[in-house]
């Protein structure tokens, strides 16, 4: 590799475990991004055997790069303390030592819209950015980043915020729209509701819409009417990838 500043990111899903090598000069993926389903059990021994096969391959073009992975839970000093769309073993597991012990190297271990918050920060939509932003990934439910002044605050639960009585995700996700077949019009009525609350509670400077529906932002958010400007996230769907990798350069310096 011709750039030494570089780290493996993996982002750990529901549906998929995907890495890649980062230029963290730049914030460009300087490999193929590799993806492997995740195992329909979600148990961790098998994610950790198929996240090993990623870095396995990664690997073999930079052996010394550091590891970073983004995983979809509660992340506190290394156990996850939570479980979205994998198995319910994760809850109170010491999930760094069992990667690290598995891959035999020392990793850095994070929530995954952290790594995505993270990796706007540092390349994205964030960048030199300062006051607070507050980034949201829509998906299967909602994951949230806090960034103040280019400083991560982690495990920011706020698609778990209670709003009308129910979990703020069962009814703003992107599946929401799915599994009732939401027009634009009406998601975009109920992220309204979600925004208008964080936007009351926080006072943020700036709002960052990621996830795979992302892509689609012209349709929904110019819906929105707030006093925050909101921007899709620029990374997408390698932002967890990205922020893995750079979060594991800034932890082991």
């Amino acid at each position: 590799m011709s750039s030494k500043n570089i780290a493996i990111g993996i982002d750990i899903g529901g549906t998929g475990i995907k890495g890649g090598i980062v230029d963290l000069d730049s914030g460009e993926l300087v490999s193929d991004r590799v993806k492997l389903p995740t195992p329909a059990d979600g148990k961790p021994d098998d994610i950790v055997d198929t996240t090993l096969k990623i870095v396995e391959q990664l690997a073999a073009e930079d052996p010394d790069a550091p590891v970073g992975i983004c995983f979809p839970a509660i992340v506190s000093h290394g156990v996850t303390l939570s479980a979205a769309n994998v198995s319910k073993k994760w809850i109170g597991l010491r999930a760094e030592d069992l990667f690290e012990k598995a891959l035999g190297r020392d990793i850095h271990f994070v929530n995954d819209a952290d790594a995505a918050g993270y990796a706007e920060s540092r390349f994205g939509a964030a960048k030199d950015r300062d006051g607070l932003v507050l980034m949201t990934t829509l998906g299967t439910g909602i994951g949230s980043a806090l960034i103040y002044n280019g400083v991560l605050i982690p495990n920011a639960e706020l698609g778990h915020l209670e709003i009308d009585g129910a979990d703020a995700e069962s009814k703003a996700s992107y599946s929401a729209k799915e599994r009732e077949d939401l027009s634009w019009d009406k998601w975009a009525k109920r992220l309204q509701r979600y925004y208008s609350t964080l936007e009351f509670l926080f006072t943020p400077d700036l709002f960052i819409v990621g996830g795979g529906v992302s892509k689609n932002y012209k349709d929904f958010l110019p819906l929105l009417d707030l006093k925050t400007e909101i921007v899709p996230a620029a990374h997408r769907n390698n932002a967890g990838i990205l922020g893995a990798a750079a979060l594991a350069v800034r932890t082991a310096r």
